[in-house]
């Protein structure tokens, strides 16, 4: 095997659904700038999602818009010339 091809910055982050503060703590190595407290008291890195399994449409069974960055927006003029 490759030497040095996995990161060797694991750690635990807490990753939150900004669309119903859900939060989980768990193992990785992405990049953050915030920090959180969490349930056991100590402070962690957080990491910020907009859809989780506890709010993307396929795992809950309701259709749900989430229009980030007006993406609905930019498809309509992207076609509104053909």
């Amino acid at each position: 095997m490759k030497k040095d091809l996995h990161p060797s910055n694991y750690r635990f982050v807490v990753f939150k659904d900004m669309s119903n503060d859900y939060a989980f703590l768990t193992k990785s190595c992405v990049e953050t700038k915030e920090t959180i407290k969490w349930e056991d008291g100590n402070e962690y890195p957080l990491y910020k999602l907009e859809i989780s399994h506890t709010s993307h449409p396929y795992y809950t069974g309701k259709m749900k818009l989430v229009d980030t960055a007006g993406r609905i927006d930019k498809f309509k003029s992207r076609y509104a010339k053909k």
